[in-house]
């Protein structure tokens, strides 16, 4: 009897598993705050497989996004659990053009500002990581 009852929760979990994942793979951002929500809620859970559904795919912010699981990846368990505890907190949006904006957010494990750069692409809102980890350009010395 627990061999049976042991066998059907190992079928709900695998059917949950895969439902969660055909769930995720339609899920689409309506706007530009929904896509950083979005993004920012899958990388907190830890769950970078999903967040790359939301980060504009090229081979960069694919190294970015690599390098964010790897170092999730180091950290404690209870870290990791905080992380994913953690509430977002959008402070401003920034609109640049009608298709690019710039996301103020926090999560409330690290409270600490960070942005975001969210790109309409073919209709769909998308995070280019670049904006985030790249340095500031130094346009005052112009190449000297």
């Amino acid at each position: 009897m627990k061999r049976l009852l042991f066998i059907g929760f190992l079928l709900l979990q695998i059917f949950g598993a895969c439902t969660n994942r055909s769930d995720a793979n339609t899920e689409t951002a309506e706007n530009d705050v929904d896509a950083a929500r979005n993004f920012i809620r899958a990388a907190l859970d830890n769950d970078f497989e999903k967040a790359r559904m939301y980060v504009i795919s090229d081979s960069i912010n694919n190294q970015y996004l690599d390098l964010a699981k790897q170092s999730r990846a180091n950290l404690s368990k209870g870290e990791n659990v905080k992380y994913k505890n953690a509430s977002i907190r959008i402070y401003d949006t920034r609109k640049l053009t009608d298709s690019v904006s710039i996301i103020i957010y926090a999560n409330s494990f690290k409270n600490k500002k960070d942005s975001l750069k969210v790109v309409r692409e073919n209709n769909k809102w998308l995070i280019d990581l670049k904006y985030s980890f790249m340095p500031a350009l130094d346009t005052t010395h112009h190449g000297q």
